[in-house]
């Protein structure tokens, strides 16, 4: 996600899961016009992996909603931010489960893009979004989640001005590399 939004970049990340259940991101990037390539590894694992290089895209707003929310439901929060950049509106919808996941990520995204100048509206299923918004440093609540936590990071990486964060450490839980990638990103 980085990758497509961040001036002038272009990433490869290796052995990224690309399960059918859980790909979501990749679609939904595809469809918001991300310059991406996904290469199948050999998948003899249990798993199956690929190689994905992306690179900064103008990007266009979308709808997601349907069986394609639980293909990416733990990525929406980085999606909002995201759609934060894309051109014209982003509708997220259909995505409840969202309200009982570590917190309340509706509320949380929103309350935290807002803080950061973002164009955003909470909706009882999802949250709609206005792009492209010129994004500005803030303090940030990560409600101790660590999805919020790294949407709030990597918000860093295209504010213009610092963003702190309250918890950093709760990203730990899910991905205890994420700042040593994240720097390689800067």
């Amino acid at each position: 996600m980085a990758g497509a939004i961040c001036h002038n970049s272009q990433l490869t990340l290796e052995n990224v899961g690309v399960n059918p259940t859980r790909d979501g991101i990749i679609e939904v990037l595809s469809k918001m016009g991300a310059t991406m390539t996904v290469m199948p590894n050999d998948n003899s694992q249990a798993e199956p992996t690929a190689t994905i290089q992306i690179q900064t895209s103008t990007l266009s707003g979308t709808t997601i909603e349907g069986d394609m929310i639980p293909r990416l439901i733990d990525e929406i929060p980085i999606l909002a931010l995201l759609a934060t950049q894309a051109h014209g509106q982003t509708i997220i919808k259909d995505a409840e489960e969202l309200k009982v996941k570590e917190t309340d990520r509706i509320t949380a995204v929103v309350a935290e893009l807002k803080k950061l100048g973002a164009n955003i509206e909470a909706t009882n299923d999802g949250m709609i979004i206005e792009g492209p918004t010129p994004l500005k440093g803030a303090s940030l609540k990560t409600y101790g989640d660590h999805r919020i936590g790294m949407m709030g990071a990597v918000a860093a990486l295209m504010t213009e001005g610092p963003v702190t964060l309250d918890d950093a450490q709760c990203i730990a839980v899910s991905y205890p590399s994420f700042f040593e990638h994240i720097e390689a990103v800067r």
